[in-house]
């Protein structure tokens, strides 16, 4: 580090279960960016001093995560359009004092999906399982791939009815209800869990039944803790194809380092220190 030392990080409550500095840092170390990239604890009554700090101290981006995502974006001068569709922020670039927001999380899903598991998602028929947060980026981002028709189910369903409901007709995004979840799956091309069910350490619960899927079909779970989850398991004992988390986390972090730098991000270094650093732990834990 020296003084022309470009300053980035990721803020959140809790942070040090973040894999993002290992990650990024590798990212400037392979493309030779002067980068320097550190998670700080930020607590949801300090957010707004935090993001002053990043104008007044001239960081040059910012990631941001749980539970800061939506709040954040009323102290930014800018919300990209695919940001506005999410209702929620990520990723902060400082364009000479100016913030503006970006959500790379559909996106970086979307481009994850695409290159680990099913190249072309244009007609496709697709099932998305909670209607959080999550779930509303990867919808928006899958709107965009020309899907024939994208289904939300979730346990209350009525917050499934609401989030589709939210997205205009035209991009064919609709609520099914939860006892319906079983017909519809059995017909998809792709269903993806975008809730929590089946995270470690709750590692044996299983968002649906993965023997409802047709096998062929593209089973994907945005969990990477496991990295292989029991719906994952279930699915490719099916016949799934199945595609986990951690692609997701690589490439909106990839998005993010596209957005800071204007240059390609090293994705295959980025996903080999990630790996190695779960691996790192798991014999720390053995």
């Amino acid at each position: 580090m020296d003084s022309h030392t470009l300053m980035f990080g990721v803020i959140g409550d809790p942070i040090r279960h973040s894999k993002s500095p290992v990650m990024l840092n590798r990212a400037f170390r392979e493309t030779g960016v002067n980068g320097a990239y550190a998670a700080f604890h930020v607590v949801p009554e300090r957010l707004e001093q935090a993001i002053a700090g990043v104008r007044g101290l001239g960081f040059r981006g910012l990631n941001v995560t749980i539970p800061h995502k939506v709040e954040v974006m009323k102290y930014l001068d800018e919300i990209s359009e695919g940001a506005r569709a999410a209702g929620a922020v990520n990723t902060i670039v400082n364009e000479n004092g100016r913030l503006i927001g970006y959500n790379t999380d559909g996106i970086g899903y979307v481009r994850s999906l695409k290159e680990e598991a099913e190249p072309d998602l244009s007609g496709k028929t697709i099932v998305v399982l909670g209607a959080g947060g999550a779930a509303r980026g990867i919808l928006w981002a899958l709107a965009q791939e020309g899907p024939a028709a994208v289904f939300v189910a979730n346990r209350t369903e009525a917050r499934a009815a609401e989030l589709a409901a939210s997205f205009p007709a035209e991009l064919g995004i609709s609520a099914v209800p939860w006892n319906g979840l079983r017909s519809v799956a059995a017909e998809a091309d792709v269903v993806i869990n975008t809730t929590s069910v089946g995270m470690s350490p709750n590692v044996d619960a299983l968002p649906m039944d993965p023997y409802w899927m047709r096998p062929g079909a593209v089973a994907s779970d945005l969990i990477y803790n496991p990295l292989k989850t029991a719906f994952l398991s279930g699915a490719e004992e099916r016949g799934c194809r199945i595609h986990g988390g951690l692609g997701m986390f690589i490439y909106q972090g990839a998005y993010a380092f596209e957005y800071w730098t204007g240059q390609p991000a090293p994705v295959a270094p980025m996903r080999e220190v990630v790996l190695a650093s779960f691996t790192i732990r798991q014999a720390e834990q053995s």
